[in-house]
């Protein structure tokens, strides 16, 4: 991926000034048929998601106070895992992001919903709502990309720290809600500077933090396990909340990277975006900078809708259970305006995700210029890369994408 400025080919060249503020009214006109149409069936629905995941999540932590039995232990881990990710994708993140604020429902609002999770619902909203949405996929401004500690753009220099991105990325889908935490914290970023320079607002966002983190744990790791002591269950129904989390967080990453990091999603440069972006070209960058992937109507639910991400982008307010009724309108402006709706069914979305994860921990030209039969000396390169000295390296990396742009020529 390399940013769309720097793209031989611009997938948004052919289009005028006027054709992207013509795009943006029909995607307007869309989203405003949406808010026409909102009312009891969408209420409905978010009520009734809300009701089955609270008696879910309550049947299975009852199941678990008997857990030493492998049955029990199945069943309530199981529904436990249901519960806890429907509680965080189609009600957490859709109730905060205000997509049911228009019931005026104070159980269902952005303003008072807490979810199950590390991070505090207003630190999340920061970081996510405002930070994330309005700046999506600019290199330097959505620190989505790559969360700060990855590479996810061929323009971001390589480091030797990179080869280790996929086992690292792996641990950070482990323990997802505690990488989101301290994403929304600016953690790296705030513990570099002196304390007396840290700005009272991040103390004050660690205490919040943390206080969560104790809540969280508090329930899952002490109060539902010792509500199962008198039936000797303690350790199995501590197990089963692990599990029921580490559940969580792995499918709660896969659809995160699904939308956001597959091969062929759009980066920006920060310089390119006009200093009075209209909506139009909001819109579009939008539309390039996610993806979609297919499944079930249940995939879709247990995804939060997210498997709609290119519609939750451009109308991230709007009910999640309309993103599947928008999508084939959308999918027609795409085609309309020459541009790529970029879906896969979900298995392939995430391998595509985990490719470019290991492609871009190697060098630029690396994996380009290797093949079985030079492996052994490729390494011996990579090493020399990696072990070499700051000025050095810039040369032998230099030197390496010359020469896989010279193989891709010769190629062609």
């Amino acid at each position: 991926m390399t940013t769309i400025t720097h793209k031989p080919q611009n997938p948004i060249a052919h289009l005028s000034p006027e054709q992207i503020e013509a795009l943006g009214a029909e995607l307007d006109a869309i989203r405003q048929e949406v808010i026409d149409t909102r009312g009891e069936r969408d209420a409905a629905y978010i009520r009734k998601v809300v009701d089955v995941q609270r008696k879910l999540e309550l049947g299975s932590r009852a199941v678990l106070l008997a857990s030493i039995f492998p049955p029990a232990w199945l069943l309530g881990t199981a529904g436990l895992s249901v519960a806890k990710i429907l509680e965080n994708m189609e009600i957490g993140h859709n109730v905060m992001h205000g997509q049911w604020d228009w019931m005026r429902d104070p159980k269902i609002h952005s303003t008072t919903w807490e979810w199950d999770n590390a991070t505090p619902s207003e630190a999340w909203k920061h970081s996510h709502n405002q930070v994330h949405h309005t700046h999506t996929n600019i290199v330097g401004k959505d620190n989505d990309l790559g969360y700060g500690i990855m590479r996810v753009d061929e323009e971001q220099r390589w480091y030797p720290l990179y080869l280790a991105q996929p086992l690292w990325n792996f641990i950070n889908a482990c323990f997802f809600e505690y990488g989101i935490a301290a994403y929304d914290l600016e953690l790296g970023r705030n513990l570099s500077k002196p304390k007396d320079k840290r700005p009272e607002s991040f103390r004050q966002g660690v205490k919040d933090t943390l206080t969560k983190i104790r809540k969280q744990a508090t329930k899952d790791y002490v109060v539902n396990p010792a509500l199962a002591i008198p039936t000797g269950s303690f350790l199995p129904a501590l197990a089963a909340n692990f599990t029921a989390n580490l559940v969580r967080n792995l499918w709660s990453h896969s659809v995160i990277m699904c939308g956001h990091f597959p091969e062929g999603v759009e980066t920006f440069e920060l310089n390119a975006i006009p200093e009075k972006e209209t909506r139009g070209e909001w819109y579009l960058r939008q539309m390039l900078g996610s993806a979609n992937f297919s499944g079930s109507k249940a995939m879709h639910i247990m995804s939060g809708n997210l498997s709609h991400q290119i519609e939750h982008h451009l109308f991230p307010d709007l009910p999640s259970n309309r993103y599947a009724e928008v999508a084939p309108k959308v999918r027609a402006v795409f085609e309309k305006y020459e541009l790529t709706y970029l879906t896969r069914p979900f298995v392939p979305q995430v391998a595509s995700a985990w490719h470019k994860v290991v492609r871009l921990s190697f060098p630029n030209g690396w994996l380009e210029t290797t093949t079985p039969k030079n492996l052994p000396s490729q390494l011996v390169a990579l090493y020399k890369i990696t072990t070499a000295d700051k000025r050095k390296r810039r040369v032998m990396l230099k030197l390496l994408e010359r020469k896989a742009k010279q193989e891709y020529a010769e190629a062609a």
